[in-house]
């Protein structure tokens, strides 16, 4: 199938991240079903407009993907299909892909800036890591031709995550007349634990994201880490010149508002007023079971509240949504079922007839997300890190009649919304059952006050927003 969207076209603004905008399902008749995602990056290109030339490259991420790439003109995706904005899907090799996102991105690097590793088993810097290492620089390679390929003169390119870190250096030496930033959207380790990394990788880690002239991250804790890094691994200042720069993303007000009474909504709200039984209250989380996220420590501060404070039992309910993530690694499926549990081990200690501690729901589901966020009474956020965590800030702007919020001083979140939360040290159970129960324990109207202001910082800098702040801080032009 020939694209619409004309091959020969050069974008003025690219945005380049492992996952695009939409996916493909091949169906059992093989044909291909179009999927839309949404998000921040989604917003923000479509609030530049369809006439600034924009260009989104992603990596086909499945068989589905791949199959669309096939039939598509030079890796340009079909406007129809892809919400009218230019997408460019990478058919990068499968095995390579995996190396690189699943053995690299994932088991390394993200395990080094959320601080993961047992340190006295791993890492393991080995063989199979410097082979996988080449699949990283191979991927990463794959994009910076991409955009090479589909850049303007002076085009202004945005270059997310650690999955990408060494293309903007990639970029910068096939096309030094590029405007290139890259955005990192989970924290940045301190040095100590950044120097894990073997000192070549990290230098080159760091180089890689030097290549481009502005590097922004969610937080100015996480911007100063890396910035301390540079100096410890390369030596005093940043001599590339580039520039750092801080972008707390928020939560979209708009969207969550409507979003969340719809119709599906209310009909979730109705079974989980029935789970929960009446008269009670709800701690809510909602969380992927990613190893940061700390579910299971939260699971216990909350069997540490109901043996500490045995006045709500048969009170509150912990409504725990737990949707797995990267099942394909052993040590998240280790992970799930370990909090599964701890879980099923809460219920049967203080369940009775009528009242089950723990609601935990496995399968994913955002119209009833939101309507565990509009019931909340509390809304439970204790990551071990996070670069911020949208969760935190959703909650306040969704709930019904205000919530407390319970917060880890680990959460990027905690550097926009520690004034008006319940903050916690994310190891510390006994400090985090206290926590609960002061949330808990708030008048109905103090609770209100505090959700309102929470909201309102929640909100301060909307996807699209975020975007653009990026977008004009880069090309000092206003979008």
């Amino acid at each position: 199938m020939a694209s619409t969207q004309g091959a020969a076209e050069k974008a003025q603004v690219l945005v380049a991240s492992n996952r695009g905008p939409v996916s493909y399902q091949v169906g059992e008749d093989g044909a291909l079903t179009a999927r839309r995602g949404g998000g921040g990056l989604v917003s923000g290109l479509s609030a530049i407009g369809s006439d600034a030339g924009s260009v989104w490259v992603c990596a086909a991420l499945g068989d589905g993907d791949r199959a669309a790439v096939r039939r598509a003109d030079g890796g340009l995706l079909p406007a129809e299909e892809t919400g009218g904005q230019r997408v460019r899907m990478l058919d990068i090799d499968a095995s390579v892909h995996a190396e690189a996102y699943n053995g690299i991105a994932n088991s390394v690097l993200w395990f080094v800036h959320h601080m993961l590793y047992q340190t006295p088993l791993e890492p393991v810097f080995d063989r199979e890591f410097r082979r996988q290492w080449a699949s990283y620089e191979a991927y990463n390679r794959a994009f910076a031709e991409a955009l090479a390929q589909e850049a303007a003169e002076g085009a202004a390119v945005l270059i997310q995550d650690y999955h990408l870190a060494l293309a903007p250096r990639m970029l910068r030496q096939l096309r030094p007349d590029l405007r290139i930033g890259h955005f990192s959207h989970t924290p940045w380790a301190p040095p100590d634990y950044f120097r894990l990394l073997p000192d070549d990788i990290a230098a080159e880690l760091l180089g890689g994201i030097l290549g481009a002239d502005r590097a922004a991250f969610l937080t100015r804790r996480w911007a100063d880490a890396f910035v301390d890094c540079c100096h410890a691994v390369l030596g005093p200042g940043i001599p590339s010149g580039t520039r750092i720069g801080v972008h707390g993303l928020g939560a979209d007000a708009d969207f969550l508002r409507e979003r969340a009474h719809k119709p599906d909504v209310d009909t979730w709200m109705a079974a989980l007023r029935e789970e929960i039984g009446p008269g009670r209250k709800a701690i809510v989380r909602v969380d992927r079971t990613e190893l940061s996220k700390n579910i299971a420590r939260g699971l216990l501060a909350y069997e540490q509240l109901l043996e500490d404070h045995p006045e709500w039992r048969e009170r509150v309910v912990h409504v725990a949504f737990a949707y797995p993530s990267r099942q394909d690694l052993a040590v998240y499926r280790e992970y799930t079922a370990e909090v599964q549990r701890v879980a099923d081990e809460i219920n049967e200690r203080y369940g009775t007839a009528d009242w089950t501690p723990v609601v935990l729901h496995v399968k994913d589901d955002f119209a009833r997300s939101l309507a565990a966020y509009r019931l909340a009474d509390v809304a439970l956020v204790n990551p071990i890190r996070d670069g911020m965590n949208l969760v935190a800030k959703e909650v306040p702007v969704v709930s019904d009649e205000g919530c407390a919020l319970v917060l880890s001083r680990e959460a990027g979140a905690y550097e926009e919304l520690g004034e008006d939360a319940f903050v916690v040290n994310p190891y510390d159970i006994a400090g985090t059952a206290r926590a609960l129960h002061e949330a808990l324990s708030l008048q109905a109207g103090e609770r209100a006050e505090r959700s309102k202001r929470l909201a309102a910082a929640a909100t301060a800098l909307p996807p699209a927003r975020w975007f653009l702040d990026q977008l004009e801080a880069l090309t000092g032009q206003p979008s």
